[in-house]
Order: structure tokens, then sequence, then C-alpha cells
């Protein structure tokens, strides 16, 4: 069978990739990171490469001057537009209960939820790190963070915006940045300062229209070096806007960092809660407190007349909420000016603070802080 010819450079390029990682040494030994079995996957698409290199959590810090040799290696082949090679671990097994003997023949088990295992100690300097999650995609989860976050750093905390949604990122263009790139100092990432908050995503480190053709694993490697290899510095809270579901991010999120809750956003309508139903278990599971659902575009506000329409239905969000027994957050109104300042750059608590949608996200803002008070300082909120 012949390959197009897309397939075949992709081809050609891969094998050019792991004869540059046959020349990269593994730590501790004599072989490559080939011949060693540390080459976890190599994808390769029209000139964006990514490797993932696996590594438990003792011995990530001693291959990092590999990994980063190795990312130099592959970005200066001919052909490679842009090259990205991150660290992956997979847990080892856990003892068993009892003294019952191993399986034969061992392995990795699966990821656990709630596990024993006590999260890796990243993002030290941050008080209280929380996620804004859904169930589901399109009910504004992301201008919801982003808004979010202006409002705690508008209660006087020091705040921080991850992008968690390594496929699709978006928080570049809703804060301006989208021309922006993120300086490198002492070898970590300095995340961007916009609207009084430190921000970073995958989508400051690529091109704006190239798609993120990545594998789990590679994933919540990127998600974890976000963490651990950018300079958050002190923060009061670093907010994280993750991906859409229960995936990969979700549970690397749970797994790796202390989470002190996880705000959950919705629309009305019965489907959209039926997911943030499902987002409200899985932090359950995995034992992070649910700070509140969020109601958005609760209501359409029509820009010309003022009328006010449930297009979505309404109040869905609070009786999911009663029902489920978490805190409901508010109502944010479904208005023209959201959509066109997230568009433009401009947040729509940083354009019209004193509006409907800008006084609904302060007033979010306040009961996300109240509830964050055990872990921040009493002079902080």
């Amino acid at each position: 069978m012949v390959k197009a010819d897309g397939a075949e450079a992709n081809g050609t390029l891969e094998q050019a990739v792991r004869q540059a990682l046959q020349r990269i040494p593994a730590p501790g030994g004599d072989r490559d990171l080939v011949g060693a079995g540390l080459v976890e996957s190599v994808v390769v698409r029209d000139g964006l490469v990514q490797v993932a290199i696996r590594a438990d959590r003792a011995g990530a810090a001693g291959l990092e001057p590999a990994r980063g040799e190795a990312e130099r290696a592959v970005r200066a082949l001919p052909g490679v537009l842009n090259a990205t090679v991150v660290l992956t671990a997979h847990r080892q097994a856990a003892p068993a209960p009892d003294p019952a003997p191993a399986p034969a023949g061992g392995g990795h088990r699966p990821l656990g939820l709630g596990g024993a295992e006590p999260p890796a100690k990243l993002l030290a300097e941050v008080r209280a790190v929380i996620a804004v999650a859904s169930g589901k995609g399109g009910v504004g989860k992301s201008t919801t963070a982003v808004n979010l976050a202006i409002g705690l750093s508008r209660l006087g905390l020091s705040v921080g915006l991850l992008d968690a949604d390594i496929h699709g990122p978006s928080l570049p263009r809703m804060l301006g940045m989208s021309a922006v790139q993120p300086e490198v100092r002492d070898g970590r990432l300095v995340p961007v300062e916009a609207w009084g908050i430190k921000a970073m995503s995958i989508g400051l480190l690529v091109e704006e229209n190239k798609a993120m053709i990545w594998r789990g694993p590679m994933v919540m490697g990127a998600l974890t070096q976000l963490m651990g290899e950018v300079e958050w510095g002190p923060l009061d809270v670093l907010v994280v806007d993750m991906p859409p579901g229960t995936g990969d991010a979700q549970l690397t999120l749970a797994q790796k960092v202390a989470l002190a809750g996880a705000v959950i956003v919705s629309t009305p309508q019965d489907i959209a809660l039926l997911d943030a139903r499902r987002g409200v278990a899985m932090f359950e599971k995995t034992r992070v407190p649910v700070l509140g659902i969020v109601e958005n575009m609760s209501v359409f506000c029509c820009p010309n007349c003022g009328h006010r329409t449930p297009l979505f239905g309404h109040g869905g969000a609070r009786a999911e909420a009663d029902k489920l027994g978490v805190p409901f957050l508010g109502e944010v109104p479904l208005l023209l000016d959201i959509r066109e300042s997230g568009d433009a750059g401009t947040p729509i608590l940083a354009q019209d603070p004193h509006g409907e949608a800008g006084q609904a996200y302060v007033a979010i803002a306040r009961r996300v802080a109240e509830a964050l008070r055990p872990h921040l300082r009493q002079d902080r909120v």
C-alpha cells in the first residue's frame, strides 16, 4: 500500500526523531534514551513533534537534562517546525492491603481516585488552587474562569490563571495575549500578566491555528510542566481552567495538587446539568471540595429592548446545587457584551466592572473567596 505524501513525510521525520533520540545518553548508564526504553511515544504531524519520555517521580529531576537536550536535538532537525519533549510518570504498583503475593508479571496499576499516595510538591508557593470545570463544552467555563480570576484579584488577592485545556486553549485570545511570547528565565517560563493576574497557557507557546494532537500521557506531562516549570511565585489563588469532561487532565490535577476546591459551571437546561452532575461526582471521588455551581447563560437580555428571556430555562443550576447539597454561587446572564469583550481580549469584568455581568462575577468571586478563607491569610479576605 502506497502512503500519501503527508503520511510518508511524517513517517520519515519520525524515524529521524528516533535516530536523534538515540544520540542522547540516558542518565545513570551507558545506554541512550531509546535503548533504555524511556521513549514513551513520538507523535509527528506536519512538522510538529511531541515526544514523551517515561520517568517515575523519583527520577524526574535526573532526567531533566536529557529531556532538554533531546528537545534541542529534535528542534534542530530539518523539517521540524516546533518540538516539545515532556516527562510522563506512571505510578508504581501499590502494596497489597494483605500479605497475599503480587500477581505474576507485576505491571502498572490504574490511576486511583483519591488514593493514599500524596501529591507531588507542585505549586508550593500557592495558598489555594481551585479548578473551574464543566461536564461538557460550550457552557462558558473559560469565560467564567477568566472573570473569576479577575474578580478575585479585584478583592485584593494575588491571582494566577492556568489554562489546562491543552487541546483547545482559549485564554490567550480572551485575555488579549495571542501575540505575546512568555519570557524564559533561568530555564523556567515566566507567566504573562494581564488585567491584574498572572497567566499561562499552552496557547502562548504554539501557533493559534495549530491543532494539539497529543495522546493522554503527553497531555498529562504538559499539564505537569505548566504547573511545575512556570515561575508562578507566591500566589493567594491559582485558578485552573479545566478542559470539559472528566478525563486525563482532571485526574492529573486532582492527584498531583492538593486542590482547595472546584467550581462547576453549567447552563440551566437538563442536558447540561446532567453533565455537571458527573463533574461534581468526579471531584467528590477524588476528595476535592466542590465550592459550588455557577449558572451561566441564566437568562438572555435583549440588547435593544432589555427584555429577559430564559432561552435555556432558568434556575436549574440552583435546584441542582440544592439537590446535591453544594453551594450555589450565582447566575450570569447571557449578554452580547460578554461575548464581544471576550473575543476582543478585554474580559467583561475589566471592561465594565459595574455592569450587570461584571457585578455578577464580583458576587461569585466574593463567595469563592469566602469559601477559601481557611487557606488564605486573614487580612486578604
